[in-house]
């Protein structure tokens, strides 16, 4: 247990040199959702913090913005560089040291930087609100942040996009009508779906009403010809039909439902999602697979064939259990695995195949990450009870109920 201290180091501490240097200061600010700012609390206090907040940094600006005229032109971020935060009283408070700010005495500046803590576009409203707040000044409130021109929006991304604070979708409607020019229905329901899945347009659904005659021409075309009406038109059932389609691709691509993306949720019942997903875990050419386990299992050696028969002898039980092969690389873990999805597909059962990495995934028939298919918190030091975070009634639920 221990440390080495070279020559340099040495000399440095012997003279005194400041070790480390940090210019200018900066201070970190909360965004938050409103009464969603994390609270400390104890089994005697739990009542009080629960209906009177302590202020933080943000809470604390709004009331400051509304006493003082000089924080009212103020961006959150700007705070820092003419007050200090106070921990003790929870407040914002004059800096008394600084260059003086001409026209409003006793205020100071200096170079100190406000930093407001990064939140991802998956968070949606929080990340709207943070947007708001690095770009709007002096606001009171939540509601405040919400109002442009005297008119209070409803979220938090609306305003944004009154204030224009969002991208444009120019490039987006040239990419789907250049789309549409050359390519048919099903595709363009393909693009649609990765773009407001994982591109993030400013307003997919106007996107949607642009083009959704477009993207449902096929559906309208099938039912043509299932009716033999010739007249039939667009309506809400074919819209809906196409939303349906639309939904299935993001959550197979992203995992999000449309109504997460910002866009019209199609209407059909829980259990169209649970067969489809059934349908999927039994959709297997049962007869290629018994033929594929015939042909291999006496290949297997000795050690294979043991972990086999032990697997598929205590899925066929209903024993279930947990197992761990260990083997060299190049050793047949991965056909002696192979071999047990097979014959458990071939029996009609479902196999779900899960890996830890992408890699490994590949390795196996129809893999998936784990982390994807169950829902797995992907920080677990957060957690204090973590949870894999699927609903009793979803699609996935109804599968790990059914499997083998």
């Amino acid at each position: 247990m221990g440390r080495y201290v070279n020559c340099n180091e040495a000399i440095w501490r012997i003279f005194s040199f400041a070790i480390h240097e940090c210019h200018p200061t900066i201070v970190h600010l909360a965004a938050h959702l409103e009464i969603g700012q994390r609270v400390y609390f104890n089994a005697e206090n739990i009542v009080q913090r629960t209906e009177i907040p302590p202020a933080i940094t943000l809470t604390s600006f709004f009331a400051s913005c509304a006493s003082d005229p000089f924080e009212r032109t103020l961006l959150y971020s700007e705070m820092p560089r003419y007050y200090t935060w106070n921990a003790s009283s929870k407040k914002w408070l004059h800096r008394k040291k600084g260059h003086p700010v001409d026209g409003y005495p006793g205020v100071f500046s200096t170079d100190a930087l406000g930093r407001i803590y990064t939140i991802h576009p998956k968070n949606d409203d929080c990340f709207y609100l943070r947007l708001l707040l690095i770009n709007v000044r002096g606001s009171t409130s939540f509601e405040s942040l919400r109002t442009v021109d005297g008119t209070i929006c409803a979220t938090f991304r609306e305003a944004c996009q009154q204030l224009q604070l969002l991208e444009r979708d120019s490039h987006w409607n040239q990419t789907l009508a250049d789309a549409i020019a050359s390519s048919p229905a099903t595709a363009v329901r393909t693009l649609f779906a990765i773009i407001i899945s994982i591109c993030q347009p400013s307003n997919p659904r106007l996107l949607w009403d642009t083009y959704k005659e477009d993207m449902a021409e096929d559906i309208l075309h099938r039912l043509r010809l299932a009716t033999r009406n010739v007249d039939l038109q667009m309506n809400a059932d074919i819209y809906n039909e196409a939303l349906v389609l639309i939904e299935d691709l993001c959550l197979l691509m992203s995992g999000k439902l449309l109504i997460e993306v910002h866009m019209p949720a199609p209407s059909r019942q829980t259990r169209d999602l649970v067969s489809r997903e059934l349908e999927r875990e039994r959709a297997y050419a049962i007869t290629h697979l018994q033929q594929q386990v015939q042909t291999n299992v006496p290949l297997l050696n000795e050690q294979q064939s043991s972990a086999y028969n032990q697997l598929i002898n205590d899925v066929d039980s209903g024993n279930g259990g947990i197992f761990f092969l260990d083997a060299h690389g190049g050793t047949g873990k991965t056909l002696g695995t192979s071999l047990i999805l097979a014959a458990i597909r071939g029996q009609g059962g479902i196999a779900l195949a899960l890996a830890s990495t992408g890699i490994a995934a590949t390795l196996l028939e129809d893999g998936r990450m784990a982390h994807s298919a169950l829902k797995l918190p992907l920080n677990l030091q957060i957690h204090e009870s973590p949870v894999c975070n699927i609903s009793k009634q979803s699609a996935m639920a109804q599968v790990l109920k059914n499997v083998s």
